[in-house]
């Protein structure tokens, strides 16, 4: 009897052979999408600053090509006459922005993907191994097994947007080093730290100005603004952090745009035991950002105020409680942008709308 399930050691490959069915278990296949299967490819590419390299599923085919811009015009093309049903990618911190720019603008089906994923999955069918090679093949491989999820690519504005955020980022972190080298230093070394940080400032100043100004000079931008703006509790940083790094904003449900900064509770639950319920994951530049707005609004923002004195009066702890109000401030958010409404404390669901 036929098996589309072939044992090699100790994996199993689900397999398929349109000429291994006859009568009714060929049409069964068919109902599935059998044969629709059989002609899909899957491409894995693993970035470095040097080489691009390129696996395919089902072929199992494997390629280095240089990291340049004539290689990836080159890639572009090729991979643009091929159709593969999905291209995947691992982020790298930005090596891989561009590449998955390019080929989005080709027309392909692109997702970047969390590489602890990956790796999970690679642990999973038991490739311990690692190597360029065997990264690429093993991206392929995850995205016809798993088929992440492909999102639009971002435009060079929000691009531009979120590597000043990013900037900005590292300036702050290098003024909080200074400020507390300044603490220790020999009198000698005070004038040049209090220079540096003086600098700093003024450096941080002037993004400050730039990343508003460039919030304000897009017609898409300023309308999101302004409906953020608001929200008592909501900084300019927080508005800015929002638009460039969570464009899903106001298109997804609460749950998914929860799930998506890492502010849906997760069970640690096993048998009789009942663990505590855990954030984890998502995106953490966000909730940082969240976090600081949250603890503004439980001062400034009457819903949020109420919403986290309930909370305590319930008994929860504070943390917990500053947990609960960055979802509820989260979807207030995503509800008004995705509506296009402004904010109205009265007209809140404070029991629905976390």
């Amino acid at each position: 009897m036929y098996s589309p399930y072939v044992s090699v050691g100790r994996h199993i490959v689900f397999s398929f052979n349109p000429n291994s069915c006859r009568g009714i278990q060929a049409r069964i296949f068919a109902r599935l999408g059998t044969e629709n299967m059989v002609n899909e490819s899957f491409v894995g590419i693993d970035v470095s600053k040097q080489w691009l390299d390129l696996g395919w599923e089902p072929a199992g085919q494997a390629e280095r090509l240089a990291h340049d811009e004539v290689a990836i015009a080159g890639l572009c093309e090729r991979l643009a006459q091929e159709r593969p049903t999905l291209v995947v990618l691992e982020a790298t911190g930005g090596l891989e922005t561009h590449l998955a720019s390019a080929l989005a603008a080709a027309g392909l089906s692109v997702a970047v993907v969390n590489p602890r994923q990956v790796r999970d999955y690679a642990r999973a069918c038991g490739r311990l191994a690692k190597t360029d090679r065997i990264d690429a093949l093993i991206l392929a491989a995850f995205a016809r097994a798993i088929r992440p999820q492909v999102r639009a690519p971002k435009d060079d504005e929000t691009l531009e947007l979120g590597a000043l955020l990013a900037r900005r980022r590292q300036l702050l972190d290098m003024r909080v080093q200074e400020r507390l080298r300044l603490e220790r230093a020999s009198p000698v070394q005070r004038d040049s730290i209090k220079e540096h940080i003086a600098w700093l400032t003024e450096r941080i100043a002037r993004l400050d100005t730039d990343l508003m100004r460039r919030l304000r000079s897009s017609s898409l931008w300023h309308e999101q603004e302004d409906l953020l703006k608001a929200i008592p509790g909501i900084g300019p940083i927080t508005r800015v952090t929002l638009i460039a790094l969570l464009p899903e904003l106001g298109k997804l449900n609460r749950r998914e745009i929860a799930a998506l900064v890492g502010l849906a509770p997760f069970n640690r639950d096993s048998g009789q035991h009942r663990g505590e319920r855990v954030i984890w994951g998502g995106r953490a530049q966000v909730r940082q950002v969240l976090y600081m707005a949250a603890l503004a609004a439980t001062r400034s923002n009457p819903v949020i105020r109420t919403f986290y004195q309930r909370l305590r009066a319930q008994g929860k702890p504070a943390k917990v409680a500053l947990v609960a109000c960055m979802r509820k401030l989260l979807t207030i958010m995503n509800a008004m942008l995705k509506h296009n409404t402004p904010w109205n404390p009265n007209t809140l669901d404070l029991k629905h709308s976390c």
